[in-house]
C-alpha cells in the first residue's frame, strides 16, 4: 500500500489538473456532456440525408467528407470500430456519401473504396437498413427488402410480433419507417447520383434474405415475409391502412422530444423527418423543424472535419463525473439540482408491460421522457444517495424512494434487468428477416443489473431485499467459465467483469469466494505487458472472446476497480495498472471504441470514458489509502 501511496502522491498536481480540465465539459445549468462518436455509417447517413431532402449545406458536407476520409482503414473500406476490419455495409454507405458529396471516381479513396466492396460481393451483400437506404435512393427494388406493413401499428399486444415486443430503440426507428416502407418515396438526388459499379453485373437481387438461414425459424419468417407481403396488399382495406397510418403519425408526433428529437437517437430522428415529410396532407411543417433541429444538433464541427453523433449523454456522462468529483470531496450541489430537475415524472412505454408502476428514473439524453434508461437512473440514484448522506434533503429522500420503486418494477423475471424494457425477451423477433443486425431486442445484462444491485444495495432498504436476491442468483448464473462476464454494453468482458465485481462485492453469498477467485484469475490473466487492460470490439463474436490489441485508459480503470472491489488493492497488478495510468503525464486519449450500441453491429467511442474512469479509479484508491480499507464501500 506505501508504495502505491508514494506512486499516486508523486502525480498529485498532474491528477488536479486533470480533474480541472473536465470543467471545460461542464454546461452552465450544472451537467458535464462529452462528445460521442460512432462509426463512419451515422455521419455518411447524414450527408445522404442532405440529398434525400433536397437541402445540402455545402460547408458541412465538405467537413464530413473530409472525416469519412480520414475513418478509411488500410483495407480501403470502414470498419465499425477503430482498427477493425472492413464492414461492407458501413462501407457502401460511406462509398455512396462520399460520391454524393463529390469525391471523384478516380480518387485513390474511391478506386480503394470500390476494389474493397466488389471484393465482398458489391452492394447486394449490405445489411438491411442499408438496403432500405439504397431503395430510398432507386438502388436497388423495394421488394429487395423485408416486408413490414404499416398494419403492425394495430397487431395486439397478445400477438406474437407488436411494436411493445421490440426495444425501445427498435420501435422508434420502426414506426416512423413504417410510414416510409408503406409510402416508398424517393430521395430527391438533386445530382441523380447512382453507385452501379458497386453491384456485379448489375445484380439488383430482389430476394429478401432469411436471417439464420440454415435454421427452421430463418426459414419460417422468411415463408411469413412472402405471405405477408401477399395477404396484407390483397385483402386489407385501404381505410383500415389510412387508420394504421394515422397511428403512426399520433405515435412519433407524441413522442417528439424537442431538439432532442425522437428516442433521443439519430436513426429514429432521420426516419421521423422523412415519414412527417410524406404526409399528404402537409399537417405537420412545426414538427420537421423539431426534426430537422435534433438533427443538427447532433452534429460535431470542427476546424478541418466534422461528423455527426449517434446522440448526447449528458445524464451518462454527469452521472460518472458525478461520483469523481464526490470521490474527490468537491462541492456538488449544482449536479445534484440538476439531477432533480431532470428526473422523469410521466409515464413512458414501459408502463405498457407495466401499468401499475409509477414514474421515475433518468434518460439518457437532455430529454426523452417516453424512455428512462435503467442504468442511467441506477448510476444517478446511487450519487443522490450518496450525496444526501450528509444534506439530509427530504426532496431527494422523496426522489430516491420513487427511483428503488421503479428499478424494482423493472426488474425481469429471471432477475435481471434490461436498459428499456422489462421481459423484453422474445428471442423469436431476432430471426424475422427485418432483424438482420440481431439487436431487435432489449433483454437483462448483467451490466445494467449490477448497477441496479449497486444501487439497491446501498439504499439499504428491507423492502429491496427480494430484488437483490433475484438479481444476485441471475448474475451469478451468467458467469462465464473463465470467470469473467460479458459486458453488453461496454467493451467487453473487462466492462462486465468490473460492473459485476463492483455490486457484488457488496453481498455476502455462499459463492462469493469461489466467483471471486475466478474473476480475480480473469482480470490478471488479461494484463498486457505495458501494464495496462485493453479489450477489443472483434472480443464479441465467438472464437475471439478476450481479443486484445493495445491497452486503453478506460478499460485499464475498469480493470482496477474490478481488482479493488474483489479486495486485491495491494497486488503487483493493480500497482502496475496505477503505473500505466500514470505515464506519460496523464495524456489519456483513447482511438479505440471501449463503449457498444449494439454488439457486432454498433459500437461507441464516448470521449469522456478515457478520462473520468481513470480519475474515479484514482481517487477511489487515494481515499481506500487514508483509510486503510481494501474493500470500496460503494458499488461503482
Amino acid at each position: 500500500m506505501n508504495s502505491i501511496k508514494k506512486l499516486i502522491n508523486k502525480f498529485e498536481s498532474q491528477i488536479m489538473r486533470v480533474t480541472k480540465e473536465q470543467y471545460k465539459n461542464k454546461l452552465k445549468e450544472g451537467c458535464f456532456i462529452y462528445e460521442l462518436e460512432a462509426d463512419s455509417t451515422i455521419s455518411s447517413e447524414y450527408i445522404m440525408l442532405m440529398h434525400f431532402i433536397g437541402k445540402i449545406n455545402l460547408n458541412i458536407e465538405k467537413k464530413i467528407q473530409k472525416y469519412l476520409i480520414m475513418k478509411q482503414n488500410r483495407q480501403g473500406g470502414w470498419p465499425l470500430f477503430h482498427d477493425g476490419e472492413s464492414d461492407i455495409s458501413a462501407s457502401v454507405k460511406a462509398y455512396y456519401a462520399l460520391k454524393l458529396s463529390g469525391l471523384n471516381l478516380d480518387h485513390k479513396v474511391m478506386k480503394r473504396a470500390r476494389k474493397l466492396i466488389l471484393s465482398k460481393g458489391g452492394a447486394i451483400n449490405v445489411n438491411v437498413f442499408t438496403r432500405i437506404s439504397l431503395a430510398l435512393f432507386g438502388q436497388v427494388p423495394w421488394k429487395s427488402v423485408p416486408y413490414m406493413p404499416i398494419e403492425i401499428m394495430s397487431f395486439p399486444k397478445w400477438f406474437p410480433f407488436n411494436i411493445y415486443k421490440i426495444s425501445y430503440w427498435s420501435r422508434t426507428v420502426l414506426v416512423p419507417l413504417l410510414i416510409i416502407m408503406n409510402k416508398k418515396p424517393r430521395a430527391n438526388n438533386p445530382n441523380n447520383v447512382s453507385i452501379d459499379e458497386l453491384f456485379r453485373n448489375d445484380d439488383r437481387s430482389s430476394k429478401v434474405k432469411a436471417v439464420n438461414s440454415l435454421t427452421f425459424s430463418g426459414q419460417l419468417f422468411l415463408l411469413i415475409d412472402k405471405f405477408a407481403r401477399f395477404f396484407f396488399q390483397k385483402f386489407i382495406s385501404k381505410k383500415f391502412q389510412r387508420n394504421c397510418m394515422e397511428k403512426a403519425y399520433e405515435w412519433i408526433t407524441e413522442r417528439l422530444n424537442g431538439k432532442d428529437g425522437l428516442g433521443g437517437i439519430f436513426p429514429a430522428m432521420v426516419n421521423a423527418l422523412i415519414a412527417l415529410n410524406l404526409d399528404s396532407k402537409n399537417r405537420f411543417s412545426n414538427q420537421i423543424k423539431i426534426c430537422q433541429n435534433s438533427i443538427d444538433n447532433l452534429l460535431i464541427e470542427k476546424k478541418s472535419h466534422a461528423y455527426c453523433q449517434p446522440c448526447l449523454s449528458p445524464i451518462w456522462d454527469t452521472g460518472w463525473m458525478s461520483h469523481v468529483l464526490i470521490e474527490k470531496g468537491e462541492k456538488v450541489d449544482d449536479i445534484a439540482e440538476w439531477f432533480l430537475k431532470k428526473e422523469i415524472k410521466n409515464k413512458g412505454d414501459w408502463c405498457i408491460h407495466n401499468q401499475k408502476l409509477k414514474p421515475g428514473g433518468w434518460a439518457f439524453q437532455f430529454n426523452n421522457d417516453f424512455y428512462p434508461d435503467v442504468d442511467d437512473t441506477a448510476l444517478v440514484g446511487m450519487f443522490l444517495e450518496r450525496y444526501n448522506k450528509t444534506k439530509n434533503d427530504e426532496r431527494i429522500k422523496q426522489c430516491l424512494e420513487r427511483t428503488r420503486q421503479w428499478i424494482v418494477s423493472m426488474q425481469s423475471k429471471n432477475g435481471g434487468w434490461g436498459a428499456f424494457d422489462i421481459n423484453n425477451d422474445k428471442y423469436y423477433l431476432n430471426s424475422i428477416p427485418f432483424a438482420d443486425h440481431g439487436a431487435l431486442l432489449d433483454p437483462p445484462t448483467v451490466d445494467v443489473s449490477a448497477r441496479c444491485i449497486s444501487f439497491l444495495k446501498q439504499q439499504n432498504d428491507s423492502k429491496s431485499s427480494n430484488s437483490i436476491n433475484q438479481g444476485v442468483k441471475y448474475i451469478l448464473s451468467e458467469q462465464e467459465k473463465d470467470g469473467s462476464w460479458y459486458g453488453r454494453w461496454g467493451t467487453n468482458y473487462i466492462y462486465g467483469t468490473w460492473s459485476v465485481l463492483s455490486a457484488l462485492n457488496l453481498i455476502d453469498f455462499k459463492e462469493k469466494n469461489n466467483v471471486f477467485a475466478n474473476a480475480i484469475n480473469y482480470l490478471k490473466s488479461m494484463q498486457r505487458t505495458d501494464g495496462g487492460w485493453g479489450e477489443d470490439g472483434k472480443s464479441y463474436f465467438s472464437g475471439y472472446e478476450n481479443t486484445s490489441k493495445s491497452s486503453t485508459p478506460s478499460q485499464t480503470a475498469w480493470a482496477i476497480m474490478g481488482l479493488i472491489a474483489a479486495g486485491e488493492i495491494n497486488s503487483k497488478e493493480v500497482e502496475k495498472g496505477l503505473k500505466y495510468l500514470l505515464n506519460k503525464n496523464l495524456d489519456w486519449n483513447e482511438e479505440y471504441f471501449t463503449a457498444v450500441g449494439f454488439p457486432k453491429v454498433f459500437y461507441l467511442k464516448y470521449h469522456g470514458y478515457a478520462k473520468y474512469f481513470p480519475l474515479l479509479t484514482l481517487y477511489k484508491v487515494k481515499n481506500l489509502l487514508k483509510t486503510n480499507s481494501r474493500i470500496p464501500s460503494y458499488g461503482v
